[in-house]
């Protein structure tokens, strides 16, 4: 029988380790750790790594909320996911993955990414959620001009 992605990395140790090291990098990025503002960051890494312990053929349950419901209320860009990408790359090559395993890790998490991304601001600002807010948290790294400020202030919760 063929080894799984889960057995080859080092299993469940591997994977916290992994998650722990990409959510510090995350919670301590200027834009995209707003996003996990007021969450758990141990929370997070656990339902990380039971995710990709099932995405990787391990013998874990992902108990958490599918990925479209978890992340609907987010406005995420393919420059978010690019980013997010970026990070869980560093990550792993700073935990010593050999880069045939963190490529395999890295092609599961792209085509994960790509299934919350938005590219159409105008409808996702048109969907509507009961007891929801849209959560759209604009890069910090730019500057805005004064439309795109008022624009944000009306939708950002507050």
């Amino acid at each position: 029988m063929k080894q799984t992605l889960f057995d080859a990395v080092g299993g469940l140790p591997t994977l916290q380790r992994v998650h722990k090291r990409f959510y510090d990098k995350v919670y301590s990025h200027p834009w995209l750790g707003k996003f996990f503002k007021g969450h758990s960051q141990e929370a997070i890494e656990q339902r990380q790594t039971a995710f990709m312990g099932e995405k990787m053929h391990g013998n874990v349950t992902y108990m958490g909320k599918d990925l479209k419901t978890a992340h609907e209320t987010m406005y995420i860009t393919p420059e978010i996911v690019e980013l997010r990408h970026a990070l869980l790359d560093e990550a792993l090559h700073e935990c010593g993955i050999p880069d045939e395993l963190r490529n395999r890790w890295l092609r599961i998490d792209s085509a994960v990414g790509q299934s919350v991304i938005k590219h159409d601001r105008a409808a996702f600002l048109a969907s509507r959620w009961p007891y929801k807010k849209h959560i759209i948290i604009p890069d910090p790294r730019k500057t805005p001009s004064a439309e795109e400020k008022a624009r944000q202030q009306e939708e950002i919760p507050g």
